[in-house]
């Protein structure tokens, strides 16, 4: 294996990779941990292989004819990045990057979360906000110049990003309180001319394992007060950086078949805690620092909030459809289609999907242009997609279990239709519109997104995708323009 360096010039790369080359990346000394063990290669250990096989012919469609032009553009110097770099300078360009998140997703119908677009969109967004970020210097490092040249950086050669932000608590009442636990918080020990020295955990970094490069951001509850200054930063690093060790939890991909399992054997991310043991961070990959007040107001300042959401509809829109799609597969091999109570079932979610349609349509179609000089959807829409999808994917799962009741669990295995049990197993599995392989292949899809590990592991991921519902949700409260409408409510009772 090869280590890892820390490069921060934009002058190497030439955009997008392949597949191969993303994989020859991920073969350095990262420090992965799972199931007791540390990981030689996480390309080829069972239960990130599968995962790490999957982004890699995600990274090739970026090169096909059929999808080069949908989810990449040419940049000034003719090299070919992902459509989620683009700076947004038109309408157009929204509308641009709305449809290249699009097909991102219905590549995996939404089962794998983590796609690189979704980071990329973050970068992009702080780079576009230098003002902002230019207020955080510190002495001789420019942290807006930074955070330009890793932007740069991380397009040019086609970088894979996963993120964390969450400190682990010790104690509930201190962590509501947006103060943090230096036993277990991630935190600055001391400063080098060469750069910080952080130490403790974060949680949690979906693809951890998997990924080119960590964004470490800065939490959403970081109150502005002298104590929290050792919290207060932003910075990224490569996975291999020394100190920094991955611990995974339980891979969902047990190595299954695709018949068996047809979503955990290909779109297993994995989830990691992240350790930092007295890492060195450089201070050229410091982009904020020391400075509460503005990690606070980071990701709503920039607008990265913005960008990731509509990265996150466009997902949402896909693995809805997705969830309509099996439904309605479903009461179509039993017969089911015409019945009053599966279609109000099924009706419901396709409601759900058509309202993600409008919030994205919306949100796109009033887009404007920020204090920055770029575009960006409309917040507003984009806000109310991801405090409702929450509330809406737990109940498309619940609806997946009415629909398929029991058959859920009878389920035979690919192998059972060519050993001493195919003759029975092709009998009794018939349903009405399928034959007994093909009924047990959609339920056994059903199974993996209503039942299994991962499917429930998905419907957690959704609960909590954005953050606690409840902050969400008191979030959402404050950001609304009540004020217009009090003002209705005034003006009727003073006529």
């Amino acid at each position: 294996m090869k280590a890892a360096t820390v490069e921060v010039s934009s002058s190497t790369g030439n955009g997008i990779r392949t597949g191969a080359q993303y994989l020859e990346g991920l073969r350095d000394d990262r420090e992965i941990w799972t199931r007791g063990a540390r990981v030689a290669d996480v390309t080829t250990e069972p239960g990130m292989d599968r995962g790490a096989a999957t982004l890699a012919s995600f990274l090739d469609k970026q090169h096909s004819p059929g999808f080069i032009d949908k989810v990449t553009y040419v940049d000034d110097d003719g090299d070919r990045c992902g459509m989620a770099f683009k700076m947004p300078e038109t309408q157009q360009d929204i509308l641009d990057r709305g449809v290249a998140y699009y097909e991102w997703a219905k590549w995996s119908n939404g089962m794998f979360g983590r796609t690189p677009d979704y980071k990329n969109a973050s970068v992009m967004s702080f780079a576009a906000a230098t003002d902002f970020l230019a207020q955080g210097t510190k002495g001789q490092a420019d942290f807006a110049k930074n955070m330009v040249d890793y932007y740069d950086y991380v397009r040019k050669n086609d970088k894979v990003l996963t993120h964390t932000l969450v400190n682990p608590s010790v104690s509930h009442q201190q962590a509501s309180q947006g103060k943090f636990n230096e036993e277990v918080a991630l935190h600055v020990v001391k400063e080098t001319d060469a750069g910080i020295i952080v130490k403790g955990a974060r949680l949690l970094a979906t693809l951890g394992p998997l990924a080119d490069e960590i964004e470490v951001f800065p939490s959403t509850v970081l109150r502005a007060s002298p104590e929290n200054v050792p919290f207060a930063f932003a910075f990224a690093i490569p996975i291999a950086t020394p100190g920094l060790k991955l611990l995974c939890r339980d891979s969902y991909d047990h190595g299954k078949s695709t018949f068996d399992a047809p979503l955990s054997s290909r779109y297993e991310e994995m989830d990691a805690v992240v350790i930092f043991d007295n890492v060195l961070v450089p201070w050229e990959r410091i982009f904020m620092y020391g400075q509460p007040e503005l990690c606070n107001q980071a990701f709503g300042a920039t607008h990265a909030v913005v960008h990731m959401a509509h990265q996150v509809a466009a997902g949402k829109l896909a693995k809805s459809e997705f969830m309509v799609g099996l439904m309605c597969a479903i009461a179509k091999a039993t017969g089911k289609d015409k019945d009053l109570h599966t279609k109000g079932l099924i009706s419901e979610v396709m409601m759900m999907a058509e309202s993600i349609r409008a919030f994205l349509f919306s949100a796109e179609a009033h887009a404007e242009k920020n204090e920055y000089g770029y575009y960006m959807p409309q917040r507003r829409p984009l806000d109310t997609s991801r405090n409702l999808y929450p509330k809406m994917y737990p109940r498309m799962v619940e609806i997946l279990q009415l629909l398929g009741s029991s058959s859920l669990m009878a389920t035979p295995a690919e192998a059972d239709f060519s050993n001493a049990m195919a003759a029975d197993v092709e009998q009794y599995f018939q349903v009405a519109n399928l034959d007994s392989k093909d009924r047990v292949a959609l339920y056994r899809l059903a199974h993996d997104v209503a039942v299994s590990g991962f499917g429930n592991r998905q419907a957690l991921y959704e609960r909590f995708f954005f953050g606690p519902p409840i902050l969400m949700q008191s979030a959402y409260f404050d950001l609304y323009n009540r004020d217009d409408m009090i003002a209705r409510v005034d003006n009727l009772l003073d006529s």
